[in-house]
């Protein structure tokens, strides 16, 4: 199935680039720093209201409109998937768990094995601030399957997927591991200068609500990543 950016595209803000669209589904490429959703300090700024406009072309008393299937936080990168209709954002999240998330990371330091899964609990505090816990009453089951691509003097370049979709899942795992993510402000050392987090959302493969085929759509690695680790693709 092939899907083409309408011409309206243009009016996108800076950095919000549609990969695919079709009748049922939107899938783009959000830039770090814009929010998925409206919150109370932000409300115009985020991929929701450009997407929104879009289908809109700029009538707002038009009838369409779109859907949050799932977010990423606001300093991460990367495929965002929203629908066109109700019916196939239920679908969508119905079916998430069968839904392929993958994510480059660049995190601090050399990782002692290739390969490996994180298990944990999270549980967010009332500062928005995700942590790890062990007691499986209180935390939500996190789990993080991630693969080494290449390292490169402090850092390595990972290849992770989500095998559970926990707010900052990816941020703290890391961070619980001694390798945060660089540019991680929230749960990173003291000193991580780098200009943005280093975490993107580089790939998904569902099916789609309508015809039920499997698609898989990528979004490039952010070129600044390089500065890290040099140039490199994931597998």
């Amino acid at each position: 199935m092939s899907g083409q950016a309408r011409s309206g595209s243009r009016h996108l803000p800076p950095g919000l680039h549609i990969i695919h669209e079709d009748r049922d589904v939107i899938v783009v490429d959000k830039p770090a720093g814009m929010l998925t959703m409206a919150t109370e300090a932000e409300k115009t700024r985020t991929a929701y209201y450009a997407l929104t406009d879009y289908v809109r072309k700029g009538n707002a008393k038009s009838r369409y409109r779109i859907f949050i299937v799932h977010r990423l936080d606001r300093e991460t990168s990367g495929i965002l998937l929203f629908a066109k209709t109700e019916a196939a954002k239920r679908t969508l999240q119905d079916q998430w768990e069968d839904t392929t998330k993958i994510y480059a990371a660049v995190v601090h330091g050399q990782m002692d094995k290739a390969s490996g899964t994180v298990i944990s609990h999270l549980v967010e505090s009332g500062v928005h601030k995700v942590y790890s816990t062990r007691d499986a009453r209180l935390g939500k089951l996190a789990q993080t399957a991630w693969t080494v691509v290449k390292e490169k003097g402090g850092y390595s370049l990972l290849r992770i997927e989500l095998l559970t979709g926990r707010k900052h899942q990816i941020r703290v795992q890391m961070a619980d591991l001694g390798h945060p993510v660089a540019g991680d402000r929230k749960y990173g050392g003291k000193g991580d200068n780098f200009s943005r987090l280093a975490l993107h959302a580089a790939s998904i493969s569902f099916a789609h609500p309508f015809s039920g085929q499997r698609m898989t759509l990528e979004a490039p690695m952010p070129t600044i990543f390089a500065q890290l680790v040099g140039r490199a693709q994931l597998p």
